[in-house]
């Protein structure tokens, strides 16, 4: 075991992450759920706002492991056109999926959110955290739609990962913080000595106790 839970494992994380420490126009989103609590201990050590970024992957009907597309916060919607020809995906079948992971985002955007107003990430850093990468399909997701929210830079932050998955992401973000890279890796839960579900009131708990501060865009200050 490397961490005894995901609060221990955030603080470590969050030790990859002190270049950070101070900055107003930085804010920490965890992918719910389990990323989340991670994501509290970041954004409490380098004293930067916290939130949440919803992605729900799009699975190809009949092989729902495999990813045509994610839809994510913000109105997002990314689709992979190869996977779709492939696959030889209808119109009717893709807005079937899509039509049902939306109402599962809304529904989720409001349980965690309540009325607080949509992420605005345009000249910001991002820093998305999970609570460790396998194959990293969802951090993929997320990476793509926070892009077409124009951050200034997207930082992909997770206590564990594969290697080989590591290197891969160093590709796609702009930076890649990870506590540990453990070979072999075989799950993200087998690195915890606690990996109970977490649930949507712990998310809602957690966000409660980071509600308020707002990141600041560079040139937007007055």
């Amino acid at each position: 075991m490397l961490f005894e839970n995901r609060q221990a494992a955030g603080r470590a994380l969050a030790r990859r992450l002190r270049t950070y420490a101070g900055r107003d126009d930085v804010v920490v989103l965890g992918l719910p759920r389990g990323g989340v609590p991670v994501a509290y201990e970041v954004a409490e050590a380098i004293g930067a706002p916290l939130d949440v970024f919803l992605v729900r992957k799009l699975g190809i009907p009949g092989h729902e492991e495999l990813a045509m597309g994610a839809i994510a916060s913000g109105g997002v919607q990314v689709l992979n056109p190869e996977i779709l020809r492939t696959f030889d995906v209808t119109n009717r079948a893709l807005e079937s999926v899509i039509a049902e992971e939306r109402r599962e985002l809304e529904r989720r955007e409001r349980s965690y959110r309540g009325g607080r107003p949509p992420l605005v990430l345009r000249g910001i850093t991002v820093i998305l955290v999970d609570d460790g990468l396998a194959t990293g399909s969802s951090m993929k997701a997320a990476i793509t739609a926070v892009r077409k929210l124009q951050p200034a830079r997207v930082v992909v932050a997770v206590p564990v990962a594969p290697s080989s998955v590591f290197r891969d992401f160093q590709g796609l973000a702009d930076e890649v913080a990870c506590a540990a890279t453990p070979e072999p890796f075989l799950a993200v839960g087998r690195f915890y000595e606690n990996f109970d579900q977490t649930t949507d009131e712990e998310v809602r708990e957690v966000l409660s106790r980071s509600a308020g501060k707002q990141p600041v865009a560079p040139g937007s200050r007055p």
